[in-house]
C-alpha cells in the first residue's frame, strides 16, 4: 500500500520557522525524485521544491529560495522541508509528491495545512 503522510503543520509567526516531515511507505523511496508544493486558498497549486533521489541535488522555487531546505533521508524513508523566515504568503496546504525515475505512477500525500499569520 503505497501512503504519503505529510506532518509538522500548524500555526507559525511571520519571521518564524518551521519543519515539515512526509513519510513515505509502499515502495521504494531512494528510486523516487521527491518534491513539495502547496495550494493557497483559491489559488493553484505551487511547486516549491524538488530533492533527487541521493539528496545530493536540490532545486527551489524563486518564492521560497533561500528561506527552504529540502532534504531526504532514505534510511527513514521521509522527505523534509524546513521553512525559515516565513511569510504571509507562504500559507498553505503543503504536499508531498513522488516521482519514479524513470517516469512512472506519481505518488500524492493528503497535505498538511500551514498557517503564517501576524
Amino acid at each position: 500500500q503505497v501512503q504519503l503522510v505529510e506532518s509538522g503543520g500548524g500555526l507559525v509567526q511571520p519571521g518564524g520557522s518551521q519543519r515539515l516531515s512526509c513519510a513515505a511507505s509502499g515502495f521504494t523511496f531512494s528510486m523516487y525524485v521527491m518534491k513539495w508544493y502547496r495550494q493557497a486558498p483559491g489559488k493553484e497549486r505551487e511547486w516549491v521544491a524538488t530533492i533527487s533521489r541521493t539528496g545530493g541535488s536540490t532545486a527551489y522555487a524563486d518564492s521560497v529560495k533561500g528561506r527552504f531546505t529540502i532534504s531526504r533521508d532514505n534510511v527513514k524513508n521521509t522527505v523534509y522541508l524546513q521553512m525559515n523566515s516565513l511569510k504571509s504568503e507562504d500559507t498553505a496546504v503543503y504536499y508531498c509528491n513522488a516521482i519514479p525515475v524513470p517516469r512512472g505512477d506519481d505518488y500524492w500525500g493528503q497535505g498538511t495545512q500551514v498557517t503564517v499569520s501576524s
